[in-house]
């Protein structure tokens, strides 16, 4: 549903058993609202801030580099590239930032699903929101030229806003393309527009009121980037590299060059273009430089090696990202060399255990440490970088354990966070995903190697005393209570998915003794309580089983709806569930007929949650960390944060 904004201040009506219909809120009103447009369907959850999230677009003028921050739109002083800086960002957003053109005194801003932001930047340390207009796509990029913003919409072609009055911007013309528009150039009287599996398309704007198709190309690939030098159009094709297309006559564009790579290298993704050179990022391939001065031949003269998603450039540095922000020398084409870069918080984001008033969260290869006493102004107060992926993560007095992906187990001492270490770990030479601790012991759920048990009574030294890797199936997720372990297992074989039951009254022989399928193979996380098991199961959403008897575990009642779901928490006798379009509030006091009683909605995909003293957390896998709150006798209007 598209995001759709409130006119009305915060107000919070407590009133016991009573419904209200948020309204629509009319164009002009403030988009920097604490919640996402999820509002539109809750009633009585609100967004109580986002911390963190990756790198999205960005654009570099100067001294300044402006780009997204998951939902926020960030400034960043980098008149130092070795030490870039952030001086100013802006209240939440309702959405992921997905482009961002600066001219003069005004960023403009690609919001995805909540259309165009119009920022002042004459302050960088204080950028203020000014106008704002909701397209009716997904809006992905933008760019500026005279008194218009040309806006690729996804599925909704090319937008003309005209945005003279940046307080009032107001669509004035538009082209429906016939694919989906991801990337738009402006140069004299046309827009070159990359239209995904419809190539590049030419569109003459010299009437923006009525802009009209006047030519394409249909690329090879994906047209996924698109850059104009002189009477040429460089275009990033996804699996087909760059193609170079002659518009000297736009009614006839015309490829004349390209340069394409293995497969294997990835897909390239975004390109721009200066002084005889494009800087071509790809997926997997890193930055790739290419000399482009005879535009038939195109030559590769430098690669910086990583993943990229974008390039800018601003004087000697090339800015890319993946996630991250780096700055490289490109003096010399020939050899690029990285000089600094910006790691946002909370930019992979997958797993979270909390402590009294401290949040634990796995964060790409990162544990973060969050102060989440006041929850509305949670803050980082330690990090500690590991060598794997990290994924799940339990706390016990002084210990983080963390189920670290390939590099297995890794015990952390967090006492101080400003001063973590590591004390020890065990290679479970699998893929760790999860970690539950009970006792002396640590328990791991590998998604190669099933379940492993390993003492950790000296964590300088933890070893491992059993396992149990079962027939089928890929271990996601570890619950222990008593004597048992709970493993949420995914099948992608076909078999074997499931809730499994493990005795581990002898931590040297665990010892399968219960099994039920959630009929869609796809468990992807479990919490016991009581005589029951919750399951999200991907496919199934909430399955409820009754483990009164752990050899003869029996199915009991299940939500099925849309989305998919990957994360449950348990907070009384209501479930959350983290998915991938939002957070589900559900009411299991009935195990036997569970019912959704509230529902928040994200762009963002929602892996896992966690519920401390009212506040509800879930981790975003690319967008940060969300708190919410959950509060059932109240209805909620949208807060509203101003710059």
């Amino acid at each position: 549903m598209k995001m759709r904004l409130f006119t009305l201040l915060v107000m919070i009506v407590c009133l016991s058993l009573v419904s209200a219909t948020p309204g629509a809120v009319a164009r002009g009103a403030d988009p920097t609202a604490s919640s996402p447009a999820a509002q539109e369907q809750s009633q009585h959850v609100r967004l109580v801030d986002i911390l963190g999230g990756s790198v999205g677009g960005f654009t570099v003028q100067g001294n300044y580099a402006y780009l997204g921050v998951g939902y926020r739109f960030s400034i960043l002083d980098v008149s130092d590239p070795i030490q870039p800086a952030v001086v100013g960002q802006s209240g939440i957003l309702l959405d992921s930032v997905r482009g961002v053109f600066v001219t003069g005194s005004y960023a403009y801003v690609t919001v995805a699903s909540a259309g165009l932001y119009i920022f002042n930047i004459s302050n960088p340390a204080a950028p203020a929101w000014v106008g704002f207009y909701d397209t009716p796509g997904w809006a992905e990029d933008v760019a500026v030229a005279g008194s218009y913003a040309f806006i690729a919409d996804n599925d909704k072609g090319l937008r003309v806003v005209d945005v003279s009055n940046p307080a009032a911007p107001t669509e004035i013309g538009f082209y429906d393309t016939p694919g989906i528009a991801v990337a738009v150039s402006v140069a004299g009287s046309y827009a070159y527009v990359a239209d995904y599996d419809h190539g590049l398309r030419v569109v003459d704007v010299s009437n923006p009121a009525a802009p009209i198709e006047i030519g394409f190309y249909d690329t090879p690939g994906q047209a996924q980037g698109v850059a104009v030098a002189g009477s040429y159009v460089y275009i990033a094709d996804y699996n087909k590299g760059l193609r170079i297309v002659d518009v000297s006559n736009p009614a006839a564009p015309t490829e004349i060059g390209f340069y394409q790579t293995p497969v294997s290298i990835g897909s390239a993704l975004n390109v721009t273009v200066r002084g005889g050179y494009a800087y071509l990022a790809y997926d997997k391939g890193g930055l790739r430089i290419l000399d482009v001065s005879n535009p038939a031949t195109p030559t590769l003269v430098g690669i910086f090696e990583g993943s990229v998603g974008a390039v800018a450039l601003a004087g000697e540095y090339a800015y890319v990202h993946s996630g991250a922000l780096r700055i490289v020398d490109i003096s010399n084409p020939t050899a690029p060399a990285e000089v600094g870069f910006y790691d946002p918080p909370l930019r992979y984001v997958w797993d979270l255990a909390i402590a009294g008033n401290t949040a634990y969260v796995t964060d790409a290869n990162n544990l973060r440490v969050i102060d989440v006493s006041a929850p509305a102004s949670a803050t980082q107060t330690g990090f500690y970088s590991l060598p794997g992926l990290t994924k799940g993560v339990a706390v016990t007095g002084s210990y983080a354990y963390v189920a670290d992906s390939d590099k297995g187990l890794r015990i952390l001492d967090v006492s101080d966070p400003a001063a973590i270490t590591e004390l020890g770990f065990f290679d479970t030479a699998g893929s760790a995903q999860d970690v539950a601790v009970a006792g002396s012991y640590a328990y791991v759920a590998d998604f190669d190697r099933g379940l492993r048990v390993i003492d950790i009574s000296d964590p300088a030294a933890p070893v491992e005393v059993g396992f149990y890797d079962p027939p089928a199936g890929q271990s996601m997720s570890v619950a222990v209570v008593g004597d048992y372990a709970y493993l949420a297992d995914v099948s992608y074989t076909g078999v074997g998915g499931g809730l499994r039951v493990v005795d581990i009254s002898n931590p040297a022989a665990p010892t399968e003794v219960g099994y039920h399928s959630t009929l869609c193979r796809a468990a992807k996380d479990v919490v016991v309580a009581g005589n029951y098991a919750y399951v999200a199961a991907t496919g199934c959403h909430l399955v409820i089983l009754d483990i009164s008897e752990p050899t003869n575990p029996t199915f009991t009642g299940m939500l099925y709806k849309s989305g998919l779901d990957n994360g449950v928490a348990l907070d009384g006798s209501i479930a959350y569930l983290a998915g991938s379009n939002g957070l589900s509030v559900v009411d299991v006091s009935d195990p036997a007929a569970p019912k959704q009683v509230d529902f928040y909605s994200t762009t963002a995909w929602l892996e896992r949650v966690a519920v401390s003293d009212g506040y509800v957390y879930a981790t975003a896998t690319f967008d940060g960390l969300f708190i919410l709150q959950y509060l059932p006798h109240s209805i909620y209007l949208p807060m509203v944060t101003r710059n």
